[in-house]
């Protein structure tokens, strides 16, 4: 199995926040500038939480992260 796994740079922010609004459009400039890299915008105020891990629990985290991958192995066949 092989999966193509990118660097991902995510900008989380909410519409009422000045310094977001601010840093938006460079943002936007550098997701274009640099095609190479995923950059997402996420609006913490719209984030639907699919998942939750509450403490830091490695087997729980590792069950998490087994789950998302076979997920996506799962979707790409």
């Amino acid at each position: 199995m092989v999966l193509d796994l990118q660097q991902v740079v995510a900008n989380f922010s909410a519409s009422w926040c000045g310094p977001c609004r601010v840093i938006a459009p460079f943002y936007s400039e550098l997701s274009h500038k640099y095609p190479v890299l995923m950059f997402l915008f996420v609006d913490v105020d719209e984030l639907t939480q699919v998942e939750k891990l509450v403490r830091a629990n490695k087997s729980d985290l590792q069950k998490k992260a087994t789950a998302i991958v076979n997920s996506v192995a799962t979707s790409q066949k």
